[in-house]
């Protein structure tokens, strides 16, 4: 029989063991809420039974950790992350797989999440950059403290909201709670336990690698669809407005011949879907590093 929250807690993740982490970090964070927020509420009635004896109590109505870990199991069982199961039918035919691509929910949302991770990278790294600053330039004054428990609070909450935008876009299970902070905690010992804590060092270092990686998604999305687009207009171009294919400096233009006109549609059309297959592989490579870095242990 547990007596603490702690140990029940522990016993807990050791039921949980195996399961995905993000699971993990969702029941502990549940319970743990659940559990502490209890036991203040017992210690405000005045109830003269001890912390052991109200714990008891407490776990009868909540649950003990196995019932807790099996309600778990069977609620992630029911319930898919983000895209969830692949629905279509996969082709035999090797050009079928090639260009089933376009039916393939999670292409679409790697190709989604690389556009938007320009824009979400350079918040992270504006935020986590300025965050730093101030807290580092403010430590002399005692209004640093509350700045640095702030920014350091802040990064939690944006490491959840990329999780809930990875899951989204990725398919790749994230927390989908945030992780529980208790409320009667002195402001030393809160930024204490928040600079301890590695998953908010870790949550930087994704919000500033973000804004690589994003460049680099966008950079690349730019250009496959920009050889795309030209591959696909060059037939247009020629033939109803007069436009070269090349334009070289010094007044030289280059037409392509008529019979080529169906091999560059077909190479564009054969680039876009090499890029949906990459958007594809690059979005789970993707999700992954994510649960690595936003996930705790």
């Amino acid at each position: 029989m547990t007596k603490t929250v702690e140990k029940y807690l522990q016993a807990l993740k050791s039921e949980l063991s195996g399961r995905d982490s993000a699971t993990i970090q969702d029941a502990l964070a549940d319970a743990e809420e659940y559990l502490r927020n209890a036991l203040d509420a017992a210690r405000a009635s005045g109830s003269d039974m001890n912390e052991a004896d109200a714990l008891v109590q407490i776990v009868e109505q909540y649950g003990t950790p196995e019932e807790t870990a099996a309600a778990y199991v069977e609620v992630e069982r029911r319930t898919f992350p983000g895209l969830g199961p692949a629905t279509a039918k996969q082709s035999v035919s090797p050009l079928g797989r090639f260009f089933g691509i376009y039916a393939d929910p999670r292409a679409w949302g790697g190709l989604f999440y690389m556009l938007i991770a320009f824009v979400t990278g350079v918040v992270y790294f504006t935020w986590a950059v300025t965050g730093l600053s101030l807290s580092v330039s403010f430590a002399l004054f005692i209004f640093g403290l509350p700045v640095a428990l702030l920014f350091l609070l802040s990064v939690r909450g944006v490491a959840w909201l990329e999780g809930r935008l990875v899951e989204a876009l990725l398919g790749v299970r994230m927390p989908r709670r945030p992780l529980f902070a208790p409320q009667n905690v002195k402001l030393l010992d809160r930024i204490k336990q928040l600079l301890l804590d590695k998953h908010i060092w870790f949550s930087l270092i994704y919000m500033v690698t973000q804004f690589v990686l994003g460049v680099v998604y966008f950079v690349a999305l730019v250009v496959s669809f920009a050889f795309t687009l030209v591959g696909l207009a060059i037939p247009v171009a020629q033939e109803f407005f007069d436009i070269p294919a090349i334009t070289i400096g010094g007044g030289l233009f280059v037409y392509l011949p008529d019979w080529s006109y169906p091999l560059t549609v077909l190479a564009a059309i054969l680039l876009w879907t090499l890029t949906m297959h990459a958007a594809k592989f690059i979005g789970q490579l993707h999700g992954r590093y994510a649960k690595a870095l936003l996930v705790t242990e």
